[in-house]
């Protein structure tokens, strides 16, 4: 597939934590359009939050996070269709259901889609396997068609993501049930920086350039150190530094065949806010400066 240089960006910024409206953790998203962050890259911006209507809530949680997904999927589709890279901001990793959602509807239920997961952890657990019960531990695992189908459904997923198509990178604290689930599928784990434990990351990438027209980067800021976000409500010790980070997203990127950039769990509450957010907007400056370079399928 040729490569496209980037044209016009479509943002989507996501003010949920699940199905709940952020309205007290609106910083990160306020901090961004005040940095302008998303403009640096020089290019016109389209920017939009999905709203789910008050109306629409049906109070059983999964299937209102279905429907918050739905929206956001419109949005990330609508950017697709007009052959636009879309960056996703704010919101948490379940809203990833959404974003995957939003590629299929763009490109078609047999679309050959990967996804890269920057993360402390894998959010690979499924109702069987969790100890914590956090929906947000567990959207990998139900783009992967495993556990949870409303929410998957309500959000507009077409078709479950072959786990050979998922390369996770990190992953420093799985729970031990969910160490054996992503054992017995075909997900790489990738290591964040050489010396850690995992594959090769610039192997495994490359591999799953070759296997997909279309790339979804995922970046959960607590792959971080915690230390440079700490404010994060699943930070974790021994992450890696920014220029890991951007590292990592580079090489990502340098294949040519990312089309959605998702930088997600950035809160904007809590004590040391203020670094937790000035990361967010480090790592969405990196991730435009090099998808710029590098260009989009």
């Amino acid at each position: 597939m040729e490569q496209k240089p980037l044209t016009t960006l479509q943002v989507v910024g996501v003010r949920y934590l699940d199905a709940r409206q952020a309205l007290a953790n609106e910083v990160p998203l306020d901090a961004y359009l005040k940095a302008a962050v998303y403009w640096d890259v020089g290019l016109p911006v389209i920017y939009a939050e999905p709203l789910l209507s008050a109306a629409r809530y049906s109070g059983v949680v999964v299937d209102d996070l279905g429907l918050v997904c739905a929206a956001i999927a419109e949005q990330v589709a609508q950017g697709r269709r007009a052959g636009y890279p879309v960056l996703v901001s704010g919101g948490n990793c379940s809203h990833s259901v959404g974003i995957l959602a939003g590629l299929q509807q763009a490109h078609g239920p047999a679309a050959r889609i990967g996804i890269v997961w920057l993360d402390a952890h894998g959010d690979f657990n499924t109702p069987n396997t969790t100890r914590s019960g956090m929906l947000a531990g567990m959207p990998l695992a139900v783009c992967a068609g495993l556990g949870q189908p409303r929410w998957r459904e309500l959000a507009g997923v077409l078709a479950p993501l072959p786990t050979e198509r998922i390369i996770l990178v990190d992953g420093r604290n799985l729970d031990p049930e969910e160490e054996q689930l992503i054992r017995a599928t075909a997900m790489t784990v990738a290591a964040a920086t050489p010396g850690r434990p995992g594959a090769d990351l610039a192997t495994a990438v490359a591999a799953l350039a070759t296997q997909c027209d279309t790339i979804y980067l995922h970046v959960d800021s607590d792959i971080l150190d915690a230390t440079l976000t700490p404010n994060h409500f699943t930070r974790e010790p021994n992450g890696i530094s920014m220029a890991e980070a951007v590292a990592v997203m580079e090489s990502v990127l340098a294949t040519g065949k990312v089309a959605v950039l998702a930088v997600m769990s950035v809160f904007g509450d809590g004590e040391g806010a203020e670094q937790g957010v000035a990361a967010g907007v480090e790592l969405i400056r990196a991730g435009l400066s090099a998808w710029r370079r590098f260009g989009q399928p």
